[in-house]
C-alpha cells in the first residue's frame, strides 16, 4: 500500500475512524464528491449507509437511530448543513443526540480566498448553534476525528468535524 499524502484525505482514514468508534449507521446525502469514500463505507460490512432525500432529514434520522441503540454519524456539506438548521436545533440539540457531523467544506481554502460563499457562513453557523466543531484538511490533522467522537459523547450533542479537503481516493492508488 502506498504511504498516505499528509496533504490529502484518504477516505480510508474516515472509513478506519468509523469503525474504531462502533459507528453502525452513515447517514448521508450522496453526492458525487463522496464517491470515493462511499465505495469504501458500501464495502465494509460492519456499516449501513442510509441515505437521505434532504438534509435536515439526516438529524431526525440519526436521533431515532441513537434511540434505537446504534451509533450514527452524519455526511453532508456545508450548504446542507445550512438548509438542515432546524432540524439541527430540534433533533440534534434538543434530543440531545450524541452524533458526529462530517461536513465537506465545499467553497473553503486554507489561504481565506474562499472559491464560494457558503464557506464564509459555515463556521458563523456553526458558532451560532453553539456546536464544536474541528477542522480537518489532510491526513496530519486526522487525529481531530477521534476527539470530535469523544466531545460529542461527553456532552451528547451534536459535533462537527469540517472537511477542508475533498477525499482523494484509495491511498492504495499511485
Amino acid at each position: 500500500m502506498a504511504e498516505l499524502s499528509t496533504t490529502h484525505l484518504s477516505p480510508e482514514t474516515f472509513v478506519a475512524e468509523f469503525k474504531k468508534h462502533g459507528v453502525t449507521h452513515v447517514v448521508w446525502l450522496p453526492d458525487s464528491e463522496t464517491n470515493f469514500l462511499y465505495t469504501l463505507m458500501k464495502a465494509e460490512p460492519s456499516l449501513t449507509l442510509v441515505a437521505v432525500s434532504r438534509e435536515g432529514n439526516a438529524f431526525s434520522t440519526a436521533a431515532g437511530l441513537h434511540a434505537g441503540g446504534k451509533v450514527p454519524v452524519i455526511l453532508i456539506q456545508n450548504t446542507g448543513l445550512v438548509e438542515a438548521g432546524d432540524s439541527l436545533r430540534g433533533w440534534g440539540l434538543l434530543l440531545k443526540t450524541p452524533v458526529v457531523v462530517m461536513v465537506g467544506y465545499r467553497g473553503y481554502t486554507r489561504h481565506g480566498v474562499n472559491v464560494d460563499n457558503v464557506a464564509d457562513y459555515t463556521e458563523p453557523f456553526l458558532h451560532a448553534f453553539g456546536i464544536k466543531y474541528y477542522l480537518v484538511e489532510n491526513e496530519a490533522d486526522a487525529d481531530r476525528i477521534p476527539v470530535a467522537f469523544a466531545e460529542a459523547r461527553r456532552t451528547q450533542r451534536p459535533v462537527a468535524v469540517l472537511v477542508g479537503d475533498e477525499y482523494h481516493g484509495f491511498a492504495s492508488k499511485p
